[in-house]
């Protein structure tokens, strides 16, 4: 299997699942963030039953594949008005306590996540927001705050995975 299809990498039936999510698009430069992650993620030796996945924008196409992991890492691009690289880790449970995401992707995650809750089937998401403004016209460059993110994003992804196997949670922040 090529590792930018649409479906995670599988792991071992032994280990409860973490999905790590990656959400953008990659021809609007900063907005596909998400995309850069998990592709680089999947070069990366991942613990056991940790799985990639490159989501593309999002939306309800995804519904079922994520309703299959009880916990998911999605990282993703926020209009926030915060300084261009800033990182949040988040812990929302329902679409109206995300930040803004892109408008390229916000309505169709919101939808599957409050679809996932009148299903009762609603998975933990830790959700890595990262700050960006470059992301309004044609282009597959990241600006320089962004690239210079991309390293403390990745250790956040790993810590997180720790922190979810030990059972230690972060904090919904505001």
């Amino acid at each position: 299997m090529k590792r930018n299809e649409n479906r995670p990498r599988q792991t071992a039936p032994d280990s409860e699942p973490i999905l790590v999510l990656g959400i953008g698009n990659l021809v609007l430069n900063d907005e596909g963030i998400g995309i850069h992650i998990v592709h680089t993620l999947s070069q990366m030796e991942m613990p056991r039953g940790v799985d990639v996945l490159d989501g593309g924008t999002g939306g309800l196409a995804l519904l079922e594949t994520l309703q299959s992991y009880p916990r998911i890492i999605l990282v993703d691009a926020a209009l926030d008005n915060r300084p261009v690289g800033t990182i949040r880790r988040l812990s929302p449970r329902y679409s109206r306590d995300y930040p803004p995401l892109l408008s390229a992707h916000e309505i169709g995650l919101k939808e599957m996540i409050d679809a996932m809750l009148l299903l009762g089937e609603a998975p933990q998401i830790e959700l890595l927001a990262v700050s960006v403004r470059n992301c309004h016209s044609l282009g597959m460059h990241l600006s320089p705050e962004i690239r210079r993110a991309i390293p403390q994003i990745l250790q956040l992804v790993l810590e997180i995975i720790k922190d979810l196997r030990h059972g230690r949670y972060s904090i919904t922040l505001g």
